[in-house]
């Protein structure tokens, strides 16, 4: 790492408020879940408050995630199978006539604990056909290696894998056609904590019309594991002084897997 590379990671850091990472191997290697080690598995139709005082988590409800939807083509069980099936040039939504260059599937560590969402791939990812790799991606790259962790040992994709026009929100049709994929790698993954990155993929995923800030930080029983919402990398970028509420949602995120 260069000088001017580890001068942004500190100045991240102190924005922040990190005042230390954990760097002993037990904590940067994959534990195995455990299915009775989070609060939430205890209650699955309420969301998990945090330890210490009482929080609004505890008293929000979980949102009927949706029931597991059946394989569209195949029962294909791994996510190299589920690449193939969705190919590289998907035309199963109005997106690829509106300018999308290819699929942009998702990256990471296919036996993840953590995995985060967001909403649909930009500029950036339509053209390296990799999720978060612009400037939003850069900033999401030292929030997981301040909580110890680096991006291979993650998973990252998107609730649709097709950049729409203008980096516009997706639309239902999209959404709809592209969302199956998306629990697949969820179901396949098995992560233990699923990040929801910003308003539009927390709704989705949550069946949710509340604003991000208002579910943001919360803890939501979700597909077998824990989803917490919080706020996209591109809006820090936009106000930086939500920096500091992400770095508490994943400091609750590294307690949740080091349980």
């Amino acid at each position: 790492m260069s000088r001017e590379q580890l001068e942004g990671h500190l100045q991240l850091f102190a924005e922040l408020g990190v005042t230390g990472v954990r760097r002993e191997h037990a904590w940067r290697a994959r534990g195995e879940p455990s299915a009775v080690s989070s609060p939430a598995a205890s209650a699955p139709a309420q969301s998990t408050p945090p330890p210490g005082p009482p929080s609004p988590a505890a008293e929000s409800r979980t949102p009927d995630p949706g029931t597991r939807l059946p394989a569209l083509v195949s029962a294909a069980g791994t996510l190299e199978q589920l690449r193939v099936e969705i190919g590289p040039d998907c035309r199963r939504c109005k997106l690829h006539t509106l300018g999308r260059t290819q699929v942009v599937f998702g990256v990471g560590n296919p036996d993840a604990d953590l995995m985060f969402v967001g909403e649909a791939p930009g500029g950036d990812e339509d053209l390296q056909g990799e999720p978060f790799v612009g400037r939003a991606g850069q900033l999401l790259t030292k929030i997981i290696e301040a909580i110890g962790l680096t991006r291979s040992q993650v998973y990252i994709a998107n609730v649709i894998k097709c950049r729409p026009p203008g980096n516009r929100n997706p639309e239902p049709d999209e959404v709809e056609q592209c969302e199956p994929f998306l629990f697949r790698q969820i179901d396949g993954i098995k992560p233990k904590v699923i990040v929801a990155l910003g308003k539009f993929a927390a709704q989705s995923l949550l069946r949710s019309n509340e604003p991000i800030t208002r579910i943001r930080g919360r803890e939501y029983k979700y597909r077998d594991a824990i989803l917490m919402p919080t706020y996209h990398p591109a809006y820090l970028l936009r106000n930086p002084s939500a920096k500091r509420d992400v770095w508490e949602d994943m400091k609750r995120v590294r307690e949740i897997l080091n349980a």
